[in-house]
């Protein structure tokens, strides 16, 4: 059984997060720190664990294996450098820089440390997205042109982000964004993974609709990449949509694919059936969630699919980058990490 930490515990996913670890027979959760006493305590007791006033009792702890960091994002530096110099395998909640410099600092600690590493980028996961990266990755699409990804819900209007233990995701100071970066750097992660090169500059356009968060919150944007190559990506993100039916498409000289109501449509002239009529079900079978596979990694089982500390800095970058491009209203080029 591998004993681990919860560092920080007033992000919104925490409440999944501990529910999954609940279940699990092989991690026993020993220590619980926030930066609001009330909120470690309360999952301490849920998880049978001791709430305790200063991480750096985990760090001292040798019986630790790991930490799970679901902190305010502005405080991912300090706990994950502590956590990296303790050699103690980390799971920090996305994004995971504040912003780029934060951001490579983090990976190269964790690299020198040698330690596990994953964020909660999920999307990787999803077999329709398996499918789309396998297939690029085998020239279904030809030469690919364009690639986007929407990721919009309408939180920041049904009072998601009113209960205190996270509403500090609506204050950039403490975030780093609003809407627009909380759910576009899930998307950025998946066209990162998906197109597989670097990314030469980026533009965007960031707004606030009902400013119920303030006049500092975004609430909505799109963003534009250009890669090396020319091929273009966009990533739309917004907590003011009453629905996302089309989340996904691909679009290349010999093929394309759209995902519409969950549903897959593919079409390429090297795939027999692939006309793109009816949707297309012959798909990989799903990862387990991200957070599951930090888990299992940690308990030893070799999973290849853990989102690597550069790939996460790089997503710190280049939404830094669109933040810079929307203020700016010119290109920008994210920076190297």
């Amino acid at each position: 059984m591998q004993k681990l930490a919860l560092v920080g515990a007033s992000h919104i996913h925490t409440p999944g997060f501990v529910k999954k670890l609940k279940e699990r027979p092989d991690i026993q959760v020993s220590y619980v720190w926030d930066r609001i006493p009330a909120v470690a305590e309360r999952h301490a007791g849920e998880l049978g664990a001791a709430a305790i006033p200063d991480p750096a009792q985990v760090w001292a702890d040798g019986e630790i294996a790991a930490v799970v960091i679901c902190s305010e994002t502005n405080i991912h530096k300090d706990l994950v450098l502590a956590a990296a110099g303790a050699k103690k395998h980390v799971f920090a909640e996305k994004p995971l820089g504040i912003d780029a410099r934060d951001a490579r600092e983090m990976a190269q600690a964790i690299e020198q440390a040698g330690v596990l590493f994953q964020t909660g980028y999920f999307n990787r996961g999803n077999p329709i997205y398996q499918f789309i990266r396998q297939h690029i990755a085998l020239g279904s699409f030809g030469r690919i042109t364009r690639i986007r990804h929407s990721n919009c819900h309408n939180g920041g209007m049904a009072d998601w982000f009113v209960d205190k233990d996270w509403s500090w995701m609506t204050d950039p100071a403490q975030a780093g964004f609003g809407g627009f970066g909380d759910l576009g750097t899930h998307s950025l992660d998946l066209i990162l993974w998906l197109v597989g090169r670097p990314v030469e500059r980026v533009s965007a356009s960031i707004h606030t609709a009902t400013a119920r968060f303030g006049p500092d919150c975004d609430e909505y944007g799109e963003g534009l990449l250009v890669f090396e190559g020319g091929l273009v990506g966009s990533v739309a993100a917004s907590w003011v949509d009453v629905a996302n039916p089309v989340t996904f498409q691909v679009n290349g000289m010999e093929g394309n694919a759209y995902v519409a109501d969950g549903k897959l449509y593919f079409k390429s002239k090297h795939v027999a059936g692939a006309d793109g009529s009816t949707p297309w079900t012959d798909l990989p079978p799903a990862w387990p969630h991200a957070f599951d596979l930090f888990l299992d990694s940690v308990s030893g089982k070799p999973y290849p699919a853990l989102v690597s500390p550069r790939e996460a800095a790089m997503n710190s970058a280049v939404m830094e980058a669109f933040y810079q491009s929307a203020q700016r209203k010119t290109w920008v080029t994210p920076m190297k990490v």
